[in-house]
């Protein structure tokens, strides 16, 4: 929970600002500027996509632990390069070869929700996401606070350091008990994504997921370009923060609550109703007209981001074949890296094309496409999987 903390407040240190710094790297225009925020944010995520499956498959040989130590040593080192960036090209660069070795907060969500007896997942998980949040929290208002106060670039080595730091703790003080399986036959990634989807609802629960992080991410990097536009003047990178530091404390508060409640009354139940929660408080931010109404609506999506992704996590953990549960891990990581990635690239576009408040209007549809795929495709098979245990 320590190192959640810490990595996920470095790396939401970079998120508010990222348009700006792409300004102070010589990209000018709102429209270029969308563009390339979408296009430098999801990058990222593509090589964290490719990539995903094959980490996965490690974790289950060679064990967890050595997952999460690889991706906090190697961020820690691309990271703190970043800050040397040149032009939005080398930023692009740079992004995608921390793609390529990220997922620390991933990993350890699979250490955790392994490690873990299936009767307390929910509360487990929840507990994890509350500390990730509580440094999303944190994260945007120090680092809108330090960017004002010494630069953007300051704040890529400030990040790097930190997340050096979760390392070390987690290579200290995070132990796993792993036996090696010396007797696996050699399998191809392509063979275990069959069996795993093989086990229903597996596939859908990939494809919610995909869908929470294309609509509801893809907005928050271009957030800091619509709150300029909501309250034009200084300290646009602080309340930039503020906005999506609020959301991050209503998850904090709601992920512990709402996973024990999944423990006991189903996380099919708690994964539907924040769904329909969510749907029904995103449509209203495309016609805000100042900056506090934004604020409280942004409050009230939070709570339900609490309910979200623990829930789902937990459901994959109770139906992911037995021996393969790190692999189904990396192939829903591989779910939420293509719809973190399509999401900001997508938005950017729109918002070059229809203004940014489109983006909420299409976040709305994929959400109630989401509350359909969770009420036919989900609920259903984890009722008769859980009769039959």
């Amino acid at each position: 929970m320590i190192c959640q903390f810490f990595v996920m407040g470095s790396m939401t240190m970079i998120i508010p600002f990222l348009p700006l710094y792409l300004q102070e790297l010589g990209v000018s225009g709102n429209d270029n500027i969308s563009r390339w925020t979408g296009v430098i944010f999801g990058i990222n995520f593509l090589s964290a996509f490719l990539f995903s499956p094959f980490w996965g498959k490690l974790a289950d040989r060679h064990g967890r632990k050595l997952m999460v130590l690889r991706s906090g040593f190697g961020m820690a080192i691309v990271i703190i390069l970043t800050g040397f960036a040149t032009g939005p090209w080398s930023l692009l660069i740079l992004r995608f070869l921390n793609g390529i070795i990220s997922g620390f907060i991933p990993a350890s969500i699979g250490l955790i929700s392994i490690t873990t007896p299936k009767k307390q997942v929910g509360q487990a998980l929840g507990l994890l996401q509350a500390s990730a949040v509580a440094g999303g929290i944190f994260g945007p208002l120090f680092g809108g606070f330090m960017a004002d106060l010494i630069g953007f670039r300051m704040i890529f080595y400030v990040t790097g350091i930190a997340i050096l730091f979760a390392a070390l703790i987690v290579l200290f003080f995070v132990h796993e008990d792993f036996e090696k399986k010396d007797n696996e036959k050699p399998t191809t990634q392509r063979q275990d994504f069959r069996k795993i989807i093989s086990n229903k609802p597996v596939f859908s629960l990939f494809v919610v997921l995909f869908i929470v992080q294309c609509a509801l991410i893809g907005i928050n990097p271009l957030l800091s370009i619509f709150v300029q536009e909501l309250s034009p003047g200084q300290n646009v990178a602080f309340y930039a923060g503020l906005v999506m530091s609020v959301m991050g404390f209503a998850n904090m508060s709601s992920s512990p609550i709402l996973g024990r409640l999944s423990d006991r009354k189903g996380a099919e139940k708690v994964l539907l109703i924040s769904l329909i929660f969510a749907t029904l408080v995103t449509l209203p931010q495309a016609f805000v007209q100042d900056y506090w109404q934004l604020v409280g609506l942004r409050f009230l999506l939070g709570l339900s981001l609490g309910g979200l992704l623990p829930s789902i996590n937990t459901l994959i953990r109770h139906v992911s074949p037995e021996g393969m549960e790190s692999r189904t891990y990396g192939f829903s990581n591989s779910a939420m890296y293509l719809g973190t990635m399509i999401g900001p690239v997508a938005g950017g576009w729109l918002a070059g094309g229809f203004g940014i408040r489109s983006l909420f209007v299409v976040s709305t549809v994929l959400l109630c496409m989401n509350v359909a795929i969770v009420w036919w495709k989900v609920i259903p098979f984890v009722h008769i999987k859980r009769k039959n245990l």
